[in-house]
């Protein structure tokens, strides 16, 4: 039988719930249990889709095409599994779900309500993924913190779900944040004792309790909290903070989580294989050199809306011996010629222009294109980033500067014919907002003798995509004249998958985003070979 570990948070938002949810599954998946990941979002919108990424973060895809909230791509960054859409439930979701069965009459007339409607929909999504994955355990992230409003029907549908299934079926582990006043010079507890009391106030008592701090954190605080908490003191787990997210599983193993969760729920004697994760730390806290890596787009300074990529540039920069260090560049003051931002991007290393929608701040990336171009300095194009790099390549080999995007003529104002990006006719009946692009994993199949297939060493590939313009293909000839080469192309469909130009040491775009299958242990090969010339450049 499937066991169930659920994860809450308490006090404030952003501690880790995410990292501590994945590291758990980490621990347990090297033990040899087979784990599946699920995050409960208790926002209205079906999906983070249509959020802006100063609001959400990035949006992490899955395989079969989900959209979802970036603590996927921790759970797939540590776990080592690629999930799906079964990983993702929000309000948004469940209540749609609900309302078509009322619209249908489903439910025969009767009053719908939050309990049980609700609340068995909630059950239902978490047990049927658990049934289709036919995993050992089901481990459960709950949005937001413990007391909000919009919280509670998930936290309703826990309770009910440990009563329905027991306690040695079911494991609820809490992470709190222990405050540091600097008056007094101590961390405090009682915020701790708050949050759970709170959790308890609904019905459930946490059976694990993480204690994140920025500080030391001493045993007299854990018995504090085990005493006011009515939790016993192993279960209460210090969760300080440390040099990098990769040491979080090591940290926690310290302290016999493992073995601790499965005493609870009757797993039998329990020993994680950490060796990969040691490995990784190692070479992590080997004092190294630094790369320097700009990236340039919309949202600069914001980590999390770019999250999979500075991951994927740190993983592989780990791989070659090298720190990364990230310069920020405003895509829009390129365009404006501030000469504090050129200078940053002219002492990069390697230039990286990551997804994004509109046309705002769209000519400022194309100009870094140029300019990586030009100075032969390593490019990485993901998404968007490569249809920049082909719009560039191509204003200049054809000298034609009308060359440009359909999605950046938004007054269309510009003769389609200079589409080179477009919109496939008839590949989208629907041209909504939400759900409507091209999403998931699609085939590519890659040219032999070029710079991709040296990077990846096999002719066909999967990757996943989140776009709804492509390469128009009436360039296709005209450009690989002019020393374009089209390296990955779909095989089904003919699009343009990867582009690269000839006569550079690594200028590549790819129209899908590879920093999804990045993995601390496997970073992937175009990162790779990304860092691999910008530390040659360096």
């Amino acid at each position: 039988m499937c066991k169930y570990i659920f994860v809450t948070g308490g006090v404030c938002s952003s501690l880790g719930k995410g990292i501590a949810a994945a590291s758990i599954g980490a621990l347990l998946k090297a033990s040899g249990l087979k784990v599946f990941t699920q995050k409960l979002d208790p926002y209205l919108n079906v999906d983070p889709g249509t959020m802006s990424p100063f609001q959400h973060g990035e949006v992490f895809v899955t395989d079969d095409g989900g959209e979802t909230d970036l603590d996927l791509g921790h759970y797939e960054r540590f776990i080592d599994t690629n999930l799906s859409k079964l990983s993702s439930v929000s309000t948004g979701k469940v209540y749609n779900e609900v309302l078509e069965k009322e619209r249908k009459g489903t439910f025969l007339g009767r009053t719908i309500q939050i309990i049980p409607h609700i609340t068995d929909a909630i059950q239902g999504r978490i047990t049927k993924a658990a049934e289709k994955c036919n995993c050992d355990i089901m481990l459960v992230e709950i949005g937001g913190t413990v007391g909000d409003i919009e919280g509670l029907p998930f936290l309703e549908a826990l309770r009910q779900l440990r009563n329905k299934l027991g306690e040695k079926n079911t494991f609820f582990v809490h992470l709190t944040l222990l405050p540091y006043l600097a008056a007094s010079k101590e961390l405090k507890t009682k915020p701790t004792q708050a949050s759970v009391r709170e959790l308890r106030s609904i019905g459930i008592q946490a059976d694990m309790i993480l204690t994140r701090a920025d500080y030391h954190i001493k045993k007299e605080h854990l018995k504090k909290i085990a005493l006011f908490c009515d939790v016993p003191e192993q279960y209460v787990i210090p969760a300080q903070t440390v040099n990098s997210i990769y040491e979080v599983p090591l940290n926690y193993n310290k302290y016999n989580v493992t073995q601790l969760i499965a005493d609870k729920l009757d797993l039998g004697k329990l020993k994680p294989n950490l060796k990969e994760w040691t490995s990784v730390v190692k070479k992590i806290n080997t004092k190294k050199s630094t790369i320097k890596i700009a990236l340039v787009g919309k949202y600069t300074g914001l980590d999390d809306a770019y999250i999979s990529v500075i991951e994927s540039l740190k993983i592989a920069c780990y791989h070659n011996s090298h720190d990364l260090e990230l310069i920020w560049i405003s895509s829009e003051k390129l365009e404006d010629q501030d000469e504090v931002t050129w200078e940053k991007l002219k002492s990069a290393n390697g230039i990286i222009v990551p997804g994004g929608f509109g046309i705002r701040g769209t000519e400022g990336k194309i100009m870094a294109a140029g300019y990586a171009r030009e100075h032969k300095v390593p490019y990485l194009g993901l998404c968007l980033g490569m249809q920049i790099m082909t719009i560039e390549f191509a204003r200049s080999v054809l000298n034609n500067s009308q060359i440009t995007s359909e999605e950046f003529d938004e007054e269309e104002k510009i003769d389609k014919k200079n589409y080179i990006i477009h919109f496939l006719p008839g590949q989208y009946k629907d041209r909504k907002k939400g759900g409507t692009l091209r999403l998931g994993a699609y085939k590519c199949k890659i040219k032999k003798g070029t710079k991709t297939y040296s990077h990846y060493k096999e002719e066909q590939i999967s990757e996943r995509h989140r776009h709804r313009y492509e390469f128009n293909n009436d360039y296709k000839d005209r450009l690989e004249e002019k020393g374009m080469i089209f390296s990955g192309i779909n095989p089904k469909q003919s699009l343009v998958e990867i582009a690269e130009v000839a006569d550079h040491p690594f200028m590549i775009g790819s129209q899908f985003h590879p920093e999804f299958k990045s993995r601390p242990s496997r970073p992937h090969p175009l990162f790779n070979g990304f860092i691999k010339a910008a530390i040659h450049h360096k």
